[in-house]
């Protein structure tokens, strides 16, 4: 006489989870992947590994979780709410699986779900993206400044239809946590003076896993052909004969700035802005900026990625031309939940950034606009 196993039945529920502490097994692209969703929730969670991918390492640089960097171990769940069991080592996953079990405590292991006290459920995929099911393409995917809700609505149709994605740590992470079970995820970040995969490397994938018949989504922060590198990876696609769909961000340069009530432009006050990259000082050789051009310029100066290079970039804007008492604001975290501002001047902006403790991603606007909101 044989038998059927019947599937569980599972109750369906939201676990509010904001100021109560997770604890996540793993460092990997999984564990990252559950981190982002668990962050955005407001939870308190700790990571337990010996290694992180570079965008967890980030997120433990920055403060927003705790990076215990050693293997786990019985007690790793003490006070936990809920679990993450996501170290790809079954041997590993399965005991933090059984004490969790033994603490009462809802634990979701990612290689194997089925076993899982608890499992996470997933956003609806939207509209069809055109596609050839017997080849591979590649989505290049402007994310937006940081609230997954500026995404477009193509990227996010991208996203839920995805093979692979390929993400950097400014991309809106929170989306990653709605992906597909089965999506891989690729951690292509590039830390600030740390690690970095190169961008050959990245190509590489990208060609690599489209040949392989898979859709392959490359989620950035902003918009991929603003400081991007989109258009290298696009290059890339074609001379591999690889299909590619470039998908545009909303960027940074306007988004964040105007969420903090700065306008780049206003009518009677600014006809002009200039966007510029501040990751080099403009004293280094490999400066491509006309800084004193720039200097010269009546209206409105957003950098982007100069938060170590500020005090540099604003002595050379004085030094070209701007008033010494020319209002700038800082704005931090733009869009999300940590956003923040710092209004200054240029004379004061390195020591304004040094007392606040400004660290990257940040946008800083230079420029009458600053004080419009101030009705001046």
């Amino acid at each position: 006489m044989s038998t059927t196993s019947l599937p569980v039945p599972l109750h369906p529920v939201a676990l509010h989870l904001h100021g109560r502490r997770v604890v996540v097994v793993g460092g990997g692209t999984g564990a990252y992947r559950a981190t982002v969703g668990l962050l955005d929730a407001g939870a308190l969670v700790t990571v337990v590994s010996p290694v992180v991918v570079p965008a967890l390492q980030a997120l433990a640089e920055s403060g927003s979780l705790a990076w215990v960097r050693r293997r786990y171990a019985p007690g790793d769940l003490d006070g936990a709410w809920y679990a993450v069991a996501a170290t790809q080592d079954p041997a590993v996953d399965g005991a933090v699986a059984a004490d969790a079990e033994h603490a009462r405590v809802f634990c979701t292991r990612a290689d194997d779900p089925g076993a899982s006290s608890a499992r996470p459920t997933l956003a609806e995929p939207g509209a069809t993206l055109p596609r050839d099911r017997r080849r591979g393409r590649v989505v290049l995917v402007g994310g937006g400044p940081g609230d997954p809700g500026l995404i477009t609505v193509r990227g996010r149709d991208a996203l839920a239809q995805a093979d692979v994605v390929v993400v950097d740590h400014l991309g809106p992470r929170s989306l990653l946590a709605g992906l597909r079970p089965d999506v891989e995820i690729v951690d292509a970040s590039k830390l600030p003076r740390g690690r970095a995969m190169p961008q050959e490397e990245i190509n590489a994938l990208l060609v690599q896993h489209a040949r392989a018949g898979a859709l392959v989504v490359r989620l950035k922060g902003g918009d991929p052909f603003v400081f991007g590198r989109g258009m290298e990876e696009l290059l890339a696609c074609a001379a591999a004969d690889v299909p590619v769909e470039v998908v545009p961000g909303v960027t940074s340069a306007v988004a964040v700035p105007a969420v903090a009530g700065v306008p780049v432009t206003h009518r009677g006050l600014t006809h002009e802005f200039v966007v510029v990259s501040g990751h080099l000082p403009p004293d280094h050789p490999q400066s491509l900026v006309d800084w004193s051009a720039i200097g010269r310029l009546r209206g409105t100066v957003v950098v982007l990625m100069g938060v170590e290079t500020a005090p540099a970039i604003a002595a050379a804007l004085v030094r070209h031309g701007r008033r010494p008492d020319t209002p700038v604001a800082v704005v931090a975290d733009g869009t999300t939940g940590d956003q923040r501002t710092v209004r200054t001047t240029l004379a004061e902006l390195g020591t304004a950034i040094a007392a606040e403790s400004v660290r990257p991603p940040a946008v800083w606007v230079v420029g009458e606009v600053v004080d419009v909101a101030r009705g001046r």
